[in-house]
């Protein structure tokens, strides 16, 4: 699929290979993901519940440069665009919870600027192709950003769960994204 094609999808234009978004933010996709999830209800709701799905990242030819040494890390954090999330309700229930909660306080894949975020581990790289286990992301999905992740920056201790703090894991409901 032709960036033209995807950058449509979420009622967006391309100028320039930029995804020109509403309220005229500018995107420059830097890769394509490729999943076996072709729909949100087959798509996992988080990676750690997802570990053994493979996934490969298409870093477009000239951002590959930037890839040199993302092989020396063992997990990456991949930024991508939600192109096919359904409609913004800035509180709403989640997969956890009935009750509902502020979109900034969910992973919920409505957001107002579409913007997901995953932590994979990184299996191998062939030049710009990334093999990448624990995807979570609907296939075809445009990649806006890879960085990688650093436990010693990453990780806090002292961080709590918030609301999802004796939360158990459910699947997700049906009907709900």
């Amino acid at each position: 699929m032709d960036l033209q094609g995807m950058c449509g999808k979420s009622k967006d234009r391309m100028k320039n290979n930029i995804c020109v978004l509403k309220d005229n933010l500018k995107i420059k996709p830097i890769g394509i993901i490729h999943t076996p999830y072709l729909t949100k209800d087959e798509c996992p709701i988080q990676p750690i519940y997802s570990s053994k799905s493979i996934g490969s990242i298409e870093v477009f030819d000239k951002f590959g440069a930037g890839l040199k040494d993302i092989e020396t890390f063992s997990h990456i954090y991949l930024l991508y665009l939600f192109d096919r999330a359904g409609d913004i309700e800035m509180v709403r229930a989640t997969f956890l919870d009935d009750e509902p909660h502020g979109i900034y306080a969910s992973r919920h894949p409505c957001r107002p600027n579409n913007i997901g975020i995953s932590i994979v581990k990184l299996l191998k790289r062939n030049k710009n192709i990334l093999t990448v286990e624990g995807v979570d992301i609907l296939n075809n999905t445009l990649l806006l950003d890879i960085k990688p992740y650093i436990p010693k920056f990453d990780i806090i201790d002292s961080a709590s769960e918030g609301w999802t703090a004796g939360k158990k894991w459910c699947s997700k409901p049906i009907g709900r994204e």
